[in-house]
């Protein structure tokens, strides 16, 4: 997972020098950095990116106090102090000296302008919950190969950021040009502020980019902001394919909160042991559904996907605790596991792995490491459409990673894959809805916007639990079952399979398989693609609540809440007619005789039928 937050002028950056750098710690004032840290035991920021060459630094190299103080806190060289020197000495004015040492646009211009200077963003990833747990609580050679899965990850995403992502802008935003050379300096952290594990990694990406002709501008933060949950899913999947790959392990869905997406973790790590972990998330989920009642009494409906992200962010800084003393990894991991052994005994904690193996091995023996792109096209598209209506290729291309997550479980894909998908989802199923406009810039082809002709799906409601009402299908459940029925569309439309019973099946994966000698018939294809689909899917899409509509439709406390509803529908109805038929009644009273009623009272069915008609 990735979360973002700004690095300010004032009091924000000096938070991650004295905090961040320090492990979310609070350092003792007046001790350097590099002290408090080996004292400390935490492991020093690195710098990343391909645009260090430009500021004489190297991948790796030991991030340094004053180098965070010059280029995070006042926009300045990370070597602007000996490069000042050498202008004094050289006879320049101090102000041209120090000038020279800016980074783009000095910081006080921008604060002339009354505006607040963004001089970084903080992108912090973490792992799954299951893999925390796993790291904290397996041998070296487990935490080994999550940690270098993780350091991986990181890399591998921020370089897309830089090659696909990151851009330049300058003139008000008229003038773009690409920017693939990030400078970022990384601090790796391993536990919350609770003292419970959390691996994660704050990756500080600086606000300037050099152009060709040697120049420094800002970034486009705002096209950095709309990349962060296909960065998220790029992040996620190559974290988790590794760690499985190399130990033998598969994923599993996890429902977190009704009605959203699943988390994918790893098979075999109890739940028990990811609320242990998970202390602060606890707190979160308590202070997050009062303010959530809160919301739907004022504004009368459930939040949005934004309004969620909002109350979310609050409830966090709620619960937030005061800074910690950070301590060494050693400590910690004895902790933890003396911690975890008191909660819930040596048989529990011992043999996580083993478990997680034996469950990985179950799932693998029935999942291999093939994908339909067909059906895989028709699932990102039909999701992406139900869920956002409109979006654009950033979207469909998260989707597609989510899909190769969920559906290897954790096997290794073939690179290029997940954009092949998204590309070809927007080929067949995209209506292009962005016009170029004439004596304007074209737009990217990632600006585009895009819709399909899919049939929009009905909502439907679902049984509540653990005495809640029924509440609204949410747009993703939507979105599941309509890709599913797009998908069994599909599966039917091929050819029925053929009567001989007597031969051999075809292979569960024989259609991925690149070797084969003789092409499968369409029916042996339908066959293979859905064994493979159905070994894939997670159990929650094919049994559960968020794929088959006859679940919610045909169960008996169902049908007779939907009976329910339908009386009480049609009881308003005919009170509303009745009430309108005695209104019409009594305004035509007066202006009608009495004698002329009773005369041409038994025509009146014919004269309502003619009058009817006539209305029609």
């Amino acid at each position: 997972m990735i979360s973002v937050a700004k690095v300010q002028r004032r009091n924000a950056w000096r938070y991650y020098v004295r905090g961040v750098a320090f492990g979310d710690g609070r350092r003792p004032v007046g001790q350097a950095l590099k002290d408090a840290q080996a004292m400390a035991g935490l492991p020093p920021g690195r710098w990343l990116g391909r645009g260090l060459a430009a500021l004489g630094l190297t991948a790796g190299q030991t991030v340094t106090e004053r180098q965070m103080e010059l280029l995070f806190g006042e926009g300045r060289h990370p070597d602007a102090d000996r490069m000042e020197r050498k202008l004094l000495d050289d006879g320049a004015d101090p102000e041209t000296a120090r000038l020279a040492t800016v980074l783009g646009q000095p910081i006080e211009e921008i604060e002339q302008r009354k505006q607040k200077p963004l001089l970084a963003l903080d992108f912090v990833f973490r792992p799954q919950a299951s893999l925390v747990v796993l790291w904290a609580l397996g041998d070296a050679r487990t935490r080994w190969v999550i940690e270098r899965a993780h350091k991986r990850a990181v890399g591998k995403t921020l370089r897309w950021l830089e090659v696909e992502v990151a851009e330049t802008r300058w003139a008000s935003g008229r003038q773009r040009a690409k920017a693939p050379a990030l400078v970022v300096a990384a601090f790796r952290h391993y536990d919350n502020r609770n003292g419970f594990p959390l691996l994660h990694e704050h990756c500080l990406i600086v606000n300037r980019v050099q152009r060709p002709d040697g120049s420094w501008y800002a970034l486009d933060t705002v096209r950095l902001y709309k990349h962060i949950v296909a960065a998220d899913t790029l992040y996620t999947l190559e974290m988790t394919t590794e760690v499985c790959e190399k130990l033998g392990l598969a994923t599993v869905p996890r429902e977190v909160t009704p009605g959203l997406r699943p988390v994918m973790e790893i098979a075999g790590v109890d739940q028990e042991l990811i609320d242990w972990s998970s202390t602060r998330r606890r707190r979160i989920e308590d202070v997050l559904e009062g303010i959530t009642d809160e919301y739907v009494k004022k504004h009368g409906h459930l939040p949005g996907e934004r309004a969620r992200h909002g109350l979310a962010w609050w409830a966090a800084q709620e619960t937030r605790p005061d800074k910690k003393t950070p301590r060494p990894l050693g400590q910690l991991l004895a902790w933890w596991r003396v911690s975890a052994l008191l909660k819930f005994g040596p048989r529990m904690v011992d043999g996580l792995l083993q478990r997680c193996q034996a469950a990985g091995a179950a799932i693998r023996a029935r999942v291999g490491p093939w994908v339909d792109t067909a059906l895989a096209i028709v699932d990102v598209a039909a999701v992406v459409f139900t869920v956002r209506g409109i979006f654009s290729r950033r979207h469909v291309l998260a989707e597609a990673r989510r899909h190769l997550l969920e559906t290897l479980r954790g096997r290794a894909y073939v690179p290029g894959i997940d954009s092949h998908i998204a590309d070809r989802a927007l080929e067949r199923y995209g209506r292009q809805l962005t016009v170029p406009q004439k004596g304007r810039r074209t737009p990217a082809p990632d600006q585009l916007s895009y819709t399909a002709d899919f049939t929009w799906p009905i909502r439907w409601w679902i049984a509540g639990t653990d005495g809640k009402p029924p509440r609204e299908s949410t747009r993703y459940e939507r979105a599941r079952v309509a890709s599913l029925a797009l998908q069994n569309a599909i599966r039917a439309a091929l050819t029925a399979p053929p009567a001989v019973r007597d031969e051999a099946p075809a292979a569960p994966h024989a259609v991925d398989h690149p070797g084969r000698d003789a092409a499968p018939t369409p029916a042996q294809r339908a066959a293979a693609i859905q064994a493979h689909q159905e070994a894939a899917m997670p159990q929650e899409y094919l049994e559960g609540r968020t794929t088959d509509p006859a679940t919610w439709a045909t169960s008996p406390q169902n049908l007779a809440r939907i009976a329910a509803i339908t009386r009480a529908s049609e009881a308003r109805g005919r009170t509303v007619e009745e009430q309108a038929d005695q209104t019409r009644q009594a305004d035509q009273a007066p202006a009608a005789d009495p004698g002329s009623q009773q005369q041409h009272h038994p025509a009146q069915p014919d004269q309502g039928r003619g009058a009817g008609g006539h209305g029609r």
